[in-house]
């Protein structure tokens, strides 16, 4: 099957998931780094309960969920929005930065069975950074850490020869990726972290009627409050622990399914992270 995507707010259909069998904290971003430091516990009981609320308001949700082999070796793989990108017309392998995840790929090849679109080629391009923010217009953040310019400017260049609409958005490797500061909840409405990212990129997105809901830099980086899925018709998945932003959402008439993630969090992800979208409905 060949899977496309056209937006990050369409009702998602299906989804690609990585069961955390093998997962652990590692130092490859200023969020783990800081959970190490602190000499934070990892109970195996209660990350796989996490990971279960998290299937759960998957299924709440209506989501089919599809699954990559986990790998012992590979304790990042249940970030599955960084390995690769379903888009406009069709899978896309980029280009993982860190050499702690790059075998990811192998799991992507054998899931996508040849039907992968484009492959990554040009410098580092990770999901995380990538965006579709509607029909015709995305957005690819390049901190130079993650993603680097030639690898965010390739992947723009296949959407724009397909007529989108691309801003490439530099900021700084702190925070990991841009869906650590900026992620779309429904149409018209996005999470920003307003204080991360640049104030250009903030006016291009309100002239193109993306109202934003400011999110600070405790909540950003701590509990990962931007980084949400959104399931469409005015749903999303936030972590619970995220509770002012889970309630602006709810000021916004958004639906909020709030799964316990925070140990997830502590490594440098949620549920936008945890998740990579195989094909959702128009918008």
């Amino acid at each position: 099957m060949t899977w496309v995507l056209t937006s990050e707010t369409g009702r998602l259909r299906d989804v690609l998931l990585c069961r955390p069998e093998n997962y652990e904290w590692i130092p490859t971003n200023a969020i783990a780094r800081a959970t190490l430091d602190a000499g934070t516990a990892l109970p195996r009981d209660r990350l796989a309960a996490e990971y279960a609320e998290f299937e759960a308001a998957l299924d709440e949700g209506g989501v089919t969920r599809h699954y990559l082999t986990p790998e012992a070796h590979l304790p990042y793989q249940v970030y599955t929005r960084d390995s690769s990108q379903t888009s406009p017309l069709g899978p896309v392998l980029t280009m993982l930065a860190m050499p702690q995840r790059r075998g990811e790929y192998a799991s992507i090849l054998t899931f996508f069975d040849g039907s992968i679109w484009k492959m990554a080629t040009r410098g580092t391009i990770e999901g995380g950074d990538i965006h579709l923010i509607r029909p015709g217009l995305a957005a690819i953040g390049t901190s130079g850490g993650r993603t680097e310019k030639a690898g965010a400017e390739q992947y723009a260049g296949w959407l724009r020869a397909i007529g989108w609409e691309v801003r490439v958005v530099p900021f700084d490797d702190h925070f990991l990726h841009l869906d650590v500061i900026f992620s779309m909840v429904a149409p018209g409405l996005a999470l920003a972290c307003r204080d991360a990212l640049p104030d250009d990129f903030c006016s291009w997105l309100e002239d193109r009627k993306i109202r934003l809901i400011d999110v600070g830099y405790r909540a950003a980086m701590a509990d990962m409050a931007c980084n949400v899925l959104a399931l469409g018709d005015d749903r999303v998945i936030s972590p619970r622990h995220s509770t002012a932003t889970n309630a602006a959402l709810r000021a916004e008439g958004i639906e909020v399914l709030d799964p316990d993630l925070r140990l997830f969090a502590h490594g440098g992800g949620s549920a936008h992270c945890m998740s990579m979208p195989l094909g959702r409905d128009e918008d």
